[in-house]
């Protein structure tokens, strides 16, 4: 990049004219802004130094417009929210003394700057950056840092042309052990694959840099993110310096990295996640934080979750024992309900073409999502209830319905054609909606094929959850006229034969004992909170065994004992390895 593209403050200008004598050749050069600023070879060739005396004689300042790196997961810190960090930083530990700051991912240098205006014991600076002009962007905040504070202690400062995944770290660390090391910094929030998909340049090798096992070690796990990898990458080298690891990435990234310090064993205690608002800070709309760790102490598997501006504690999350958790807290009081669901979870109805399979009643007639009028058998036809009708306690009622064209996966449609003749002929006329459909599964799948189907659809009574939301309200879903209600795939369930069965679960989950649980294992920020490997966890026998049946009867006047009692011998008998599936 060509120095005359580069906005360069006034400041910055009048003082290089005002030394233009020191600017004469490459290396006095160098050695003058070494003395001024720390910086070791400012310019790198003669070619940068000429650029620069050209702009100075012609007396002016080219400004280009910058481009716009948001698709590289390239977010620049601003000024005030690294000052901030590093003084938070500072707060943790007020009697370290650092010496050494490495910010392995530098852009235009903020964090660097933060570090110099607050930490006055400094020697060594180290920032990698592969943007080059952003090189230049740091090095003349730096260089006009110390024309504003002469009298400021100059570290020995590096600012390095190069790629993060290829330098060499563990060369860098076995220089600098015995500094006392501030790592700081702000790297992309973007995975490998989003950066493949622009053609970037800019990423890692594929390698197995989890150390997984088995398959997943040989598929480099596919898809992972960028800040996850530095950190790691970061974490492994440095984790036996004395001083700080603090770095602003995605919430989904220290979930991950906690969840493996129980494999890694970092060196690091005084976890810490400082959730910020990215929208405020970033323009952006990303559950991001600070995430800090002391490092070259005993290793720790748990991390405590702040507000980033009020320093409000939120909750102490990570390895409970053998288990992972969010709420500490909440799981010591509420554990004792761990173990494996004795019912199948199961997920609704999945068939991708909604404005074919989902109508709505209009009198006596039927209306699909095309708006066209639907003439068809009822036999096929059921209610449905998507994840935002979940919100009561118990219903029988629903806005949509759907056609089921299946009692479970793979079986074949033909019946239709010659049981519900009506049905057949709207589908296939339809047909072109089905073939379109993008997922894998469908494909070699008989006609007007649906998923998430099976004799647990046709259970007359489901207690069921949205899997979209974040509450773990559960509700108990009633039959409508004899006929069961489907659920779509956004919600999940868990379905019976007999009445007092559901509301027995249905009484036991929503209790407040479980909702303990589940805010104990569940972590708000997923992109899904409820899953059913969430939903399998839920032991109901050891749940069932905490009630003493009189204290139950006022909320389950429906409810006999001996029904009460036959719940607890359905959940306690032994299934051997499967789950039961009656349910």
């Amino acid at each position: 990049m060509n120095l005359k593209e580069l906005e360069i403050s006034s400041e910055i200008f009048d003082f290089i004219k005002k030394n233009r004598s020191h600017f004469n050749n490459l290396k006095r050069a160098n050695l003058f802004l070494k003395g001024s600023c720390g910086i070791i070879n400012f310019f790198d060739t003669s070619n940068q130094l000429d650029d620069l005396r050209l702009l100075i004689t012609e007396k002016e300042n080219i400004i280009q417009e910058e481009p716009d790196r948001r698709e590289y997961g390239d977010f620049q810190t601003n000024k005030n929210l690294a000052l901030k960090s590093v003084q938070y930083i500072l707060s943790m530990d007020t009697k370290v003394e650092f010496d050494y700051v490495v910010e392995p991912t530098c852009g235009k240098g903020s964090f660097i700057l933060a570090a110099l205006s607050q930490i006055e014991t400094l020697k060594k600076v180290i920032g990698i950056e592969i943007y080059q002009p952003y090189i230049w962007k740091t090095k003349f905040k730096i260089l006009e840092f110390y024309i504003q504070n002469p009298q400021r202690t100059k570290p020995e400062i590096e600012i390095i042309h190069a790629n993060v995944f290829d330098f060499d770290f563990e060369k860098l660390s076995n220089e600098t052990r015995d500094y006392t090391t501030l790592v700081i910094g702000n790297p992309p929030w973007v995975t490998n694959s989003e950066l493949g998909s622009i053609d970037s340049e800019n990423l890692p090798q594929k390698s197995n840099f989890k150390k997984h096992r088995g398959f997943d070690a040989i598929t480099g796990k596919g898809n992972f993110d960028i800040g996850e990898y530095i950190a790691l990458m970061i974490l492994r080298n440095f984790s036996s310096h004395n001083g700080y690891f603090g770095f602003l990435i995605k919430n989904a990234v220290v979930k991950n990295l906690l969840y493996d310090q129980k494999h890694n064993n970092f060196r690091i205690s005084k976890i810490e996640k400082l959730n910020i608002d990215s929208t405020k800070e970033f323009n952006v709309s990303v559950d991001a934080c600070l995430f800090l760790a002391k490092l070259n102490k005993e290793p720790e598997f748990s991390c405590m979750e702040l507000d980033f501006y009020t320093k409000e504690k939120r909750t102490s999350f990570g390895w409970f024992d053998d288990s992972y958790v969010y709420s500490i807290s909440d799981y010591q009081e509420a554990n004792d309900i761990e173990g494996k669901s004795q019912f199948i979870w199961r997920q609704g109805i999945k068939h991708d073409c909604s404005k074919v399979m989902e109508i709505e009643r209009y009198n006596d007639h039927f209306k699909n999502g095309l708006d066209q009028e639907v003439e068809i058998e009822n036999d096929l036809v059921f209610g449905l209830l998507k994840s935002s009708d979940l919100k009561v306690k118990q219903t029988n009622s629903y806005r949509k319905l759907t056609i089921i064209t299946q009692k479970k996966i793979g079986q074949n449609t033909d019946y239709i054609h010659k049981d519900y003749p009506l049905t057949f002929e709207y589908l296939w006329k339809n047909k072109d909606y089905f073939d379109k459909r993008k997922s894998s599964i469908y494909k070699g799948k008989p006609n007007f094929s649906i998923f998430g189907v099976g004799d647990y659809s046709f259970m007359p009574y489901k207690v069921a959850v949205s899997g979209l939301y974040k509450s773990t309200h559960f509700t108990l879903v009633l039959p409508e006229n004899g006929k069961p209600i489907m659920l779509d795939d956004t919600c999940y369930f868990i379905s019976f034969n007999k009445l007092p069965q559901a509301r027995i679960a249905h009484y036991l989950l929503n209790h407040e004992h479980t909702q303990q649980f589940l805010k104990a294992i569940i972590f708000p920020d997923s992109k899904r909170s409820i899953t059913k490997d969430v939903l399998m966890r839920i032991n109901f026998h050891k749940l069932y065994s905490l009630f003493d049946p009189s204290s139950v009867q006022n909320d389950l006047d429906a409810v006999t004992l001996e029904e009460w009692e036959a719940f607890g011998e359905l959940t306690g008998k032994k299934q051997g390895n499967e789950q039961m599936t009656l349910f």
